[in-house]
């Protein structure tokens, strides 16, 4: 295996990189954005696994760690300010990859939204969008309002559960606070980020591709917030937020493998 580790300078601190890049002499690059405060090799090693398997597919794959985080420099201030690591990985990329023409963005969670924020800005050339993050605070609700409608139909498909309601067991006045919220809640924070993803989005003029892990609860979060039927969003029957399991693995091996190999 070809795997490189290198710095690179952002904003006066410096930023720990790995480029894997064996058999890799393809003109298409792929840049992996870590999501929260992951260091650069994944939640389980999963993104060392996924550019050592594209890197022997032929595409170089550059992974960074944003400031303050893992072996990078500085102070860390989160997503919503992490487009200038970002664009200072893509020109570090560049520079030990020349012979890269085309870029790809892989981000999961809340590296999705930052690709989504600023993608149009970045010079990148395709973005592949996992699980976005759409909640404002820093940890998600303890329920999403996909969670709170499954629970309560589940209740309500419950003989014993009906009984109980029919014996007067259940306060009734707290079980129309729930389904008020679980029905009529679209998003558990009426969230702004939601909305400046969008637009972000929105902005971006290049191929994009959004993979949802259908049982994430992220994921429902973003969905609840998306229009229905876009056709570039794809789910993956997993309940994993990082893919973590092998059939979801290999099945984001394969997105990945489309993506850098499409040409627009």
């Amino acid at each position: 295996m070809n795997r490189r580790h290198l710095t690179f300078a952002c904003e006066g601190a410096q930023l720990a990189a790995t480029l894997d890049s064996e058999a890799a002499t393809g003109m298409t690059g792929l840049l992996i954005v870590s999501g929260g405060n992951e260091v650069r090799a994944g939640s389980w090693g999963g993104q060392a696994q996924l550019a050592a398997r594209l890197a022997a597919n032929g595409v170089p794959v550059f992974r960074f760690d944003r400031r303050g985080i893992g072996q990078s420099e500085g102070a860390n201030r989160g997503f919503r300010a992490s487009k200038p690591d970002i664009a200072a990985a893509i020109a570090a990329f560049r520079a030990a990859t020349p012979q890269v023409r085309r870029l790809v963005a892989f981000g999961n969670c809340d590296a999705a939204s930052a690709l989504m924020l600023f993608g149009a800005d970045l010079g990148i050339d395709a973005l592949v969008l996992a699980n976005p993050w759409t909640f404002d605070a820093d940890t998600a609700p303890s329920h999403s309002a996909a969670d709170l409608r499954s629970r309560y139909l589940a209740r309500l498909a419950n003989p014993r559960a009906l009984w109980r309601l029919i014996s007067g067991e259940v306060d009734l006045r707290r079980l129309a606070g729930g389904l008020k919220q679980a029905i009529g809640t679209v998003h558990p924070n009426g969230s702004a980020l939601a909305a400046d993803i969008a637009a972000g989005l929105a902005r971006y003029d290049g191929p994009a591709t959004i993979l949802l892990a259908d049982e994430d609860r992220t994921a429902r979060a973003f969905f609840q917030t998306w229009p229905a039927g876009d056709p570039r969003v794809i789910t993956c029957p997993t309940a994993s937020h990082s893919f973590a399991d092998r059939p979801a693995f290999e099945w984001l091996v394969e997105r990945l493998v489309e993506a850098t190999a499409a040409r627009h």
